[in-house]
C-alpha cells in the first residue's frame, strides 16, 4: 500500500530503500540515519561513487530479491526508477502488505514536520545548497541540509548539526533540501522559504514549452505559506517572471531579488579575482569571498547567504552578529561532486601543468557561464573541453544554443549523445556528430569523437602541443556533462602517468 506520511518518530523504525545508491535516495538515507531510522537497501552491483557514502554508514546495498523485504521492515521507499510491478523487492513489499513510498513522497513527508527551505531552478541549485549548508555550518542553528551530490564540506550529500537531537521543544529545526523540477518531483516538497535561480526551457521530454515548465516553478511558490518567502535571481529573466505572477496571485509572498541587476540588501558589486578567490560585495554584509570560479557561483553564494540570513531573523538573532560566521562558511566551500570538481593534476609530454575538472553542466546556459567562469579564474591556461550532451531531446531542442556555448574554450571535442532511458535512438533527430558539426559554424576547432577512448586519444595529441605563450601556466581539461565522459579524464590523466614513467 502507498503511504503518504512517514513516521514522526524515526529512532528504531526499519526503513528499506530500492534504488538505495541514487544521488536522491543517499542523501535521503544520511537524513534518515541521522534521525535514527534504520537503513537497509538494494540496487545494482555496479559500483557508484554513493558507495562511498553507505559504507561510512555501514550499509551494504544487496542484489534486488524478495528475500530482501524482511516482516521487520515497517516501510519501503524508492526511487522512480524502479516500477512497483515488476521490481521484486517492491512486489513483496506490496505482497506483505508493507507501505510503499516514492522517494519525492518521503522527502516531502519529511519536510512537513520541520521549518522547510527548498533551493530550485534550472541551473545552480546542487551549488545554491551546498553553499547554503556550509554556511549554515558555521551557525549556531539546529537542522539538516540535502544535496544533490557530494559535498565537499559535508563529507557526503548531506549535514546533519551535532545540537540536532538537543533541542527544546521550543527551538526550531530547519530543513534546507536541493528540489527537482523535473516532472514536478518539488510538488511534494513543503518549503516555508525558496530560493529560485534560473527558470528556461529544459527537460523537454515532459515540458514541451518554456511555459510548461515556467509555470510548475509557478506552482512550486505557490505552495508557500502565507507570508512565506521567495528569494529569486534578479538577473535570470525567468526567475524574474516568474517572481512576478507570484506576486499576482499571492500578495502575501515576500519577494527577496539578488543579484548584479537587484536592488536592495543583496545587490551584488563585483570586485576581483586574486589568489584563487572571488571577491564581491553586498549591501548586506559588505565584501566576501569565495574560492570556486564564475561569477554564475558569486550569484549562488549571495543566495546562500539570505537563506541564511532569513533563518537566523526567523530565529530570533541579529544576523550583524553573525557576518564573520557567514563569511567564514562561505570561504570552507569548496565545490561539489561533479560541479566543477577538480578532478586531478598531471604533466604533459613537454613539461606544462594539466588541472582536469569534471562538471554536470548539460543545458547550454550551464556550459556557457561554467565555461566562462574558468576563463576568468584560469587566465593564463588554455582550455579544452570534451562535451557529452544529455537526452536527444534536450540537444535536438536546442542545438544551436549547444552550439554556439564553447565560445570560451580553445578547444572543443564532442562526444555521442548520452540518451535517456526513457528514449529510443533510433527515433532521434540529432546525434553527437550532427551537434560537433553545428558547434563548426561557431567555433574553430572542433573535433567529433565518438567513443571516449577516441577522444582521450585526441586529447593526448592537444597535450602533446605547447600550450602557446599567452597559456603560459599550461592546460585546462575539461569533462563536461551529465554522461558518463568523466572517463576521458581519468583516462587522460592516467595515460599522461603511463608515459611519464
Amino acid at each position: 500500500m502507498n503511504l503518504q506520511k512517514l513516521p514522526a518518530q524515526l529512532k528504531g523504525v526499519h526503513i528499506h530503500c530500492v534504488g538505495i545508491k541514487g544521488t536522491g535516495v543517499v542523501a535521503l538515507v544520511e537524513i534518515l540515519h541521522a534521525r535514527g531510522a534504520i537503513i537497509t537497501g538494494s540496487d545494482v552491483e555496479e559500483r557508484f561513487y554513493t558507495d562511498e557514502i553507505l559504507e561510512k554508514l555501514n550499509i551494504e546495498p544487496k542484489p534486488f530479491s524478495a528475500s530482501n523485504i524482511t516482516d521487520d521492515i515497517k516501510l519501503v521507499i524508492y526511487s522512480s526508477a524502479y516500477n512497483p510491478e515488476v521490481n521484486p523487492d517492491l512486489k513483496q513489499a506490496v505482497k506483505k502488505n508493507i507501505p510503499i513510498m516514492l522517494y519525492t513522497q518521503a522527502l516531502g513527508s519529511y519536510s512537513q514536520n520541520v521549518f522547510s527551505c527548498g533551493v530550485c531552478g534550472v541551473h545552480g541549485k546542487t551549488t545554491t545548497t551546498g553553499l547554503c549548508g556550509t554556511i549554515f555550518k558555521e551557525l549556531d542553528l539546529a537542522g539538516q541540509v540535502l544535496a544533490g551530490s557530494i559535498i565537499s564540506s559535508f563529507n557526503g550529500c548531506t549535514y546533519t548539526s551535532e545540537n540536532l537531537e538537543k533541542l527544546d521543544s521550543e527551538q526550531k529545526s530547519f530543513f534546507i533540501a536541493e528540489t527537482c523540477e523535473y516532472q514536478r518531483h518539488f510538488m511534494s516538497f513543503c518549503p516555508k522559504i525558496i530560493i529560485l535561480t534560473s527558470v528556461e526551457s529544459d527537460h523537454q521530454d515532459y515540458y514541451p514549452t518554456y511555459a510548461d515548465i515556467r509555470d510548475a516553478f509557478v506552482d512550486y511558490a505557490l505552495k508557500l505559506p502565507e507570508g512565506g518567502t521567495l528569494i529569486f535571481c534578479a538577473d535570470d529573466r525567468g526567475a524574474v517572471e516568474v517572481s512576478k505572477i507570484v506576486l499576482e496571485k499571492r500578495a502575501d509572498i515576500k519577494l527577496i531579488p539578488y543579484g548584479f541587476d537587484a536592488q536592495g540588501d543583496y545587490k551584488i558589486k563585483f570586485e576581483r579575482i586574486e589568489n584563487g578567490k572571488q571577491f564581491f560585495s553586498i549591501n548586506a554584509i559588505g565584501e566576501c569571498a569565495i574560492c570556486v570560479p564564475g561569477t554564475h557561483n558569486v550569484k549562488n553564494a549571495v543566495a546562500a547567504i539570505a537563506l541564511n540570513i532569513e533563518l537566523l531573523k526567523t530565529a530570533g538573532k541579529n544576523p550583524i552578529e553573525y557576518e564573520k560566521a557567514i563569511k567564514k562558511g562561505l570561504l570552507a566551500f569548496t565545490g561539489g561532486k561533479r560541479r566543477s570538481e577538480v578532478t586531478g593534476r598531471a604533466k604533459t609530454p613537454l613539461g606544462q601543468d594539466v588541472i582536469f575538472i569534471d562538471d554536470y553542466g548539460h543545458h547550454p546556459t550551464a556550459i556557457k557561464t561554467t565555461l566562462a567562469g574558468f576563463r576568468d579564474f584560469y587566465r593564463d591556461y588554455k582550455i579544452i573541453v570534451d562535451f557529452m550532451s544529455h537526452t536527444y531531446s534536450r540537444t535536438s531542442a536546442l542545438l544551436e544554443d549547444f552550439a554556439k556555448s564553447f565560445e570560451s574554450a580553445d578547444k572543443v571535442i564532442i562526444n555521442k549523445i548520452y540518451g535517456s532511458a526513457r528514449e529510443n535512438p533510433l527515433d532521434a533527430k540529432v546525434d553527437g556528430k550532427i551537434l560537433a558539426e553545428h558547434t563548426k559554424k561557431y567555433h574553430r576547432d572542433v573535433i567529433y569523437c565518438k567513443e571516449f577512448d577516441e577522444a582521450i586519444e585526441c586529447a593526448y595529441k592537444m597535450l602533446c602541443e605547447p600550450s602557446g605563450g599567452s597559456f603560459k601556466n599550461g592546460y585546462i581539461f575539461v569533462t563536461m556533462g551529465a554522461g558518463n565522459n568523466w572517463q576521458v579524464g581519468t583516462g587522460l590523466i592516467q595515460k599522461l602517468k603511463d608515459k611519464e614513467a
